[in-house]
């Protein structure tokens, strides 16, 4: 017998940019690609993946140092990398709050209309220009040429294809 739609209940879905739809249920913690009906893979994060997926843990530190959240969360996290992808591209993520579902482990997950390697180039990429942006309006000195000089030498594709192969992702439990 099929189960009433009622918000957190367990026929939660979420409907994707590709315009098929997912159950939530059916997004376990370890998934970061869903094969889809439409015939492509998209990327699957959860507010819980850390954002050391993405970038090093140092960098993760000192994103966290220098930038002031003001929302619910203490320190700059994988939901604000997410948003800003979602800022800059609005109709490839679609995102679903669990919060009030206690059965599936996370509070968000969104689900992205590209595959987890370019999702990850996204994301580094986004960071990268938040960063630029951060150091352009420091002053002038050492450490903004320094920050120029590495910028000007960042291959990002060969930094994601590096990092994802360090990572090893074919595995559900990675960790930094």
């Amino acid at each position: 017998m099929a189960q009433p739609r009622v918000p957190g209940g367990t026929d939660e879905q979420l409907d994707l940019p590709c315009g098929e739809t997912v159950a939530t249920h059916d997004l376990d913690l370890g998934m970061r690609e869903l094969s889809c009906e439409c015939g492509r893979t998209h990327a699957v994060v959860m507010d819980v993946h850390p954002l050391g997926r993405f970038v090093p843990e140092f960098l993760v530190d000192t994103l966290r140092s220098t930038i002031t959240t003001e929302d619910e969360y203490d320190e700059f996290t994988t939901a604000h990398a997410l948003a800003m992808v979602r800022e800059e591209y609005p109709d490839r993520i679609a995102v679903a709050d669990c919060s009030g579902d206690g059965e599936v482990g996370y509070g968000l997950v969104w689900v992205a209309d590209m595959d987890s390697r370019e999702l990850h180039r996204t994301v580094v990429e986004l960071l990268v220009e938040l960063m630029e942006h951060a150091i352009s309006h420091a002053d002038d000195g050492p450490t903004v040429a320094e920050f120029e000089e590495q910028l000007a030498e960042f291959d990002l594709d060969a930094f994601v294809d590096a990092y994802r192969d360090e990572r090893d992702f074919e595995d559900e439990h990675d960790s930094p």
